[in-house]
């Protein structure tokens, strides 16, 4: 397979940019999600990598060579798009050996290559099938078996999930992530869905308005975001964001007050923070508790029962808070209750957005007997 490694890549259609110096290394073996909001540059940055676009400046590098100006076909990549794209008329092994067929590859390697991707996607049993006989998860499978036949440096997926109805997302989610797994290839997956990202990704690119935000696993961007587009974009739920002011700054704290009017000490670097500054705290929905003594109290204007866990979308303070609790709510809409959250759980950010470095570790939220919560 292939490391890609893209240098102030920037891309522009006429006089708008939409491509704006992009950075970035991925590795041999590695999965890599583009992720972000519609219009971010996911899918442009990965047509750019396929060579579907021409790069305005800068240069990609696939395993070492320099490939800004070879034709899509030189690149040894293959791309699954949102759409199957399958030819009617042919039967599946006639779909995934079309490419190789014009390829000129012989008859005996055409043969191997389809019913090896075949059993690796467990379609076997319907190469004879044409494409109107098959379900879309089976579709998608074929799709993807016709990029894998052709043996390339990289795969690149272009919302290959987006048809598809909830239940056959997760199955064939769990197919791409079964295959990287037996192959270890090089693969560049886009997704506008937060949850593909989290599930599939080795490393997780959030994007904005053509612009890297953050790259990390998805563990380190959903404890340590960068900034406050990543933290609202990562975690569903989205990340609740309260405006607060900074009350006092420790070595390894700052001490902000809440809108009601209590202080919370946040463990965090305070890297110049003056009193009075204007600050963000983010709290994630499953930090949230309902508390006899909780700082925001409000009404709930909504309950989401989902079975193992239920959702309390709270009315307080003239802000809109949701709150995630285990098991069936014993709360109901119009109820009125008071939340807390603890302020090693606690996320600041400046009035730029940029989010000031955590003093304690994020994964472990056993809260110690000391903690203050707000």
């Amino acid at each position: 397979m292939a490391e890609v490694a893209l240098r102030n890549i920037q891309k522009s259609f006429g006089g708008a940019k939409v491509i704006h110096g992009v950075d970035l290394e991925i590795r041999d073996g590695e999965f890599v999600v583009f992720v972000g909001p519609s219009g971010c540059g996911k899918s442009t940055l990965l047509r750019l990598i396929a060579g579907l676009e021409d790069i305005t400046e800068g240069d990609l590098f696939i395993d070492g060579e320099r490939v800004n100006d070879w034709a899509p076909a030189k690149r040894r990549i293959a791309m699954v798009f949102q759409s199957y794209a399958l030819y009617p008329h042919m039967s599946v092994y006639d779909n995934m050996a079309f490419g190789l067929e014009l390829a000129k590859a012989s008859r005996s390697e055409i043969d191997a290559r389809v019913r090896e991707a075949a059993r690796l996607l467990q379609i076997d049993d319907l190469l004879d099938r044409k494409p109107r006989q098959l379900s879309g998860g089976q579709r998608q499978r074929v799709a993807i078996g016709r990029a894998i036949v052709r043996d390339p440096k990289v795969f690149l997926f272009d919302e290959p999930l987006s048809n598809l109805d909830a239940a056959l997302r997760v199955q064939t989610r769990i197919e791409i992530a079964k295959l990287h797994a037996d192959t270890r290839a090089t693969m560049i997956y886009v997704t506008h869905d937060q949850v593909e990202a989290m599930t599939l990704a080795d490393r997780i690119v959030v994007l904005n308005k053509g612009r890297i935000e953050q790259v990390g696993t998805p563990l380190e961007l959903y404890h340590r975001p960068a900034n406050l587009f990543v933290a609202g974009f990562i975690g569903s739920p989205q990340m609740n964001f309260v405006p607060v002011e900074a009350v006092s700054a420790g070595s390894d704290h700052i001490e902000v007050r809440l809108p009601g009017g209590q202080t919370l000490p946040v463990p965090v670097h305070p890297e110049g923070t003056r009193t009075g500054e204007a600050l963000t705290l983010g709290i994630r929905p499953d930090h949230l508790q309902v508390r006899e003594d909780g700082p925001f109290r409000g009404r709930i204007e909504l309950v989401e029962q989902l079975g193992e866990n239920h959702l309390l979308y709270v009315a307080a303070d003239g802000l809109r808070l949701t709150a995630r609790e285990t098991g069936d709510s014993r709360h109901r809409a119009g109820d009125v209750v008071s939340l807390a959250a603890t302020g090693e759980s606690c996320h600041l950010f400046r009035g730029s957005g940029e989010a000031l470095p955590l003093t304690v570790p994020r994964g472990d939220r056993t809260t110690p007997p000391q903690s203050r919560t707000a």
